[in-house]
């Protein structure tokens, strides 16, 4: 009789171990489920959380209390390829890589133009769009040319390529937060010069009522394209399979009309991977045909150049 007590303690053992691989097991078909229901890792599954801008247009921009642009709706229509639905957020450049990288943005949609140095903060898919280089002064101003700039008081918006550029030149350049503050030192004059995305730098021009004019134009050294965490290679390799197929389907394409009318392509630039032909404007569907983040300028609206941030 005494081995009783014994035995119960084996039994209670033996109990333990099946309650814990139990336990363990569980844990495993939760992940399995997790990693099934949300395959791209986001912070919501089914939903893409983009980081954007609310006053770059044609490229990033809000209208109408929604965010649009060539970016923004090109990002929506490769993410219905997806099966998933975008949530814009406005947040200022300079500190969007850093956002995307800590998770608080699953995707940054803002031109982003391709770099080494910001490969270092997050990773990024396949160029998308090019873009220009815009030098706006204010009207009467002698400068006709970014080599005329050694000396003068240019402004940038902070932690944009065009930020790169100046500093690269060794131009000391003033840096504002935003596109607005960058207008508003032309204006005020107590800027010589800016150094701006080209089209924004067009229609900031446009709209000035004479008081700023485009001085010059030169294109981007790189392509721009999405950005995501890094180490994010699931999400970053499906935007990149969904860009492909926009690209095929004449999504790309058509955008490029609506929001570039006119806008000649480089010859040695190719969207997404390459893999595929982007139509000719001409051939691709209706403008209504094609998901949008909302209504599509109309040609008349938009500059001809693209931005490079």
């Amino acid at each position: 009789m005494r081995f009783l007590p014994a035995l119960t303690r084996v039994a209670a053992l033996g109990a333990a171990a099946v309650l814990a691989t139990t336990a363990l097991t569980a844990c495993g078909d939760d992940a399995s489920t997790d990693t099934a229901a949300n395959p791209y890792g986001l912070a919501q599954a089914g939903v893409l959380r983009a980081g954007t801008l609310t006053d770059a247009p044609p490229n990033v921009y809000l209208k109408d209390g929604k965010f649009t642009g060539f970016d923004n709706d090109l990002l929506t229509a490769v993410a219905g390829k997806l099966g998933l639905t975008v949530e814009f957020v406005g947040t200022d450049f300079s500190a969007l890589l850093s956002q995307v990288n800590n998770h608080k943005f699953d995707v940054g949609s803002s031109s982003i133009t391709i770099t080494e140095a910001r490969r270092k903060t997050v990773d990024f898919g396949n160029g998308y769009d090019f873009g220009y280089f815009g030098l706006d002064v204010p009207a009467g101003s002698p400068i006709t040319g970014f080599d005329q700039l050694a000396g003068k008081r240019v402004v940038v918006v902070q932690g944009t390529v065009q930020d790169d550029y100046a500093t690269g030149k060794q131009l000391d350049p003033v840096r504002v937060p935003d596109y607005n503050g960058a207008i508003n030192q032309l204006k005020a004059g107590t800027a010589d010069a800016w150094i701006a995305p080209a089209e924004i730098g067009e229609k900031s021009a446009a709209d000035s009522n004479g008081k700023i004019t485009v001085a010059a134009k030169q294109l981007s050294p790189a392509p721009t394209a999405y950005a995501v965490a890094k180490g994010s290679d699931k999400l970053r390799e499906a935007l990149n399979k969904g860009l492909d197929e926009v690209i095929a389907d004449g999504t790309w394409s058509r955008l490029q009309a609506q929001y570039y009318p006119g806008r000649p392509i480089p010859a040695d630039f190719t969207p997404g991977s390459g893999t595929v032909a982007a139509p000719s404007a001409s051939a691709v569907p209706s403008a209504s045909a094609v998901p949008s983040a909302s209504a599509v300028p109309s040609a008349s609206a938009v500059p001809s150049a693209s931005a490079a941030s």
